[in-house]
């Protein structure tokens, strides 16, 4: 009898761990695209590196959209080295929680677009 207790607790612990891993990998809160002057991009931590990323949405930095890109988009990786400084227009996912193997923020970055600034007329 306590074989078995042990045997479906051990199940259930397993089950809803599964289950928490892959709402929070395959789940997103909201989607949008956010416009700005790309102020900061770089791969940084100690145990786990991460891509993380600042962009100005105001004048004199007045609001910061800190964001972080996935590893495996290699391609958004390299447009926004080659785009820092640019204004530009990010498509993100916003996720309802994040894992510390995939970045500080839980806004993801998943396409670039160079954009004209609307302060250089």
């Amino acid at each position: 009898m306590l074989r078995k207790f042990i045997i479906y607790f051990i199940l259930s612990i397993a089950f809803i761990v599964t289950a928490y891993f892959s709402f929070v990998y395959y789940a997103s809160y909201s989607e949008g695209v956010r416009s700005g002057q790309l102020i900061k991009f770089s791969h940084k931590g100690v145990i786990f590196k991460t891509w993380e990323g600042e962009l100005s949405q105001g004048i004199s930095g007045a609001q910061i959209f800190t964001f972080s890109v996935l590893d495996k988009d290699i391609k958004v990786i390299e447009d926004l080295k080659e785009q820092e400084g640019q204004y530009v227009k990010l498509t993100y996912i916003e996720r309802y929680r994040t894992f510390s193997w995939w970045g500080d923020s839980k806004y993801f970055i998943t396409g670039v677009k160079k954009d004209k600034s609307p302060f250089n007329k």
